[in-house]
């Protein structure tokens, strides 16, 4: 089941951390998102890099989003894991997912996370994860 790009945008902004971070779906297509979060201050940490739990709610959603452009609409992230590569500084991060294997029910992703500095991107992170369909009967409540 493939969902739209509208769907995933829907999605997005009932989201109301994605909303407070400024979270944007660029790209969605099935197998593949892309999500992007404009780096401000109330985003760093005492160093001046963007924080970890940024870059780790980047990742995260971006496998989530990934996962349910073929699954559907209804998924969670079961688990995942993240290497931090370098510090993320610049003008915006860039989430890059996709589907490296799905099932019925679940799909392991892959997510690269970049951060942009006047238009060039740099590897700040890399996380998998697998994600999961909502059971029937959970989705009632949605």
């Amino acid at each position: 089941m493939n969902i739209s790009m509208d769907i995933a945008r829907h999605v997005l902004a009932s989201q109301p951390f994605s909303t407070l971070l400024g979270t944007r779906v660029t790209g969605f297509a099935p197998g593949h998102s892309e999500l992007r979060i404009p780096i401000r201050d109330e985003l760093k940490q005492q160093n001046g890099f963007v924080h970890g739990g940024v870059l780790s709610y980047a990742a995260d959603n971006g496998l989530t989003f990934a996962g349910g452009s073929v699954l559907g609409s209804a998924v969670v992230t079961s688990e995942f894991k993240i290497n931090y590569v370098r510090p993320a500084l610049g003008d915006e991060l860039v989430a890059r997912a996709s589907v490296v294997h799905a099932g019925k029910s679940q799909a392991v992703c892959r997510c690269e996370v970049f951060c942009v500095s006047a238009g060039s991107e740099t590897l700040c992170a890399i996380a998998q994860g697998t994600i999961v369909s909502l059971p029937r009967d959970s989705r009632d409540d949605l």
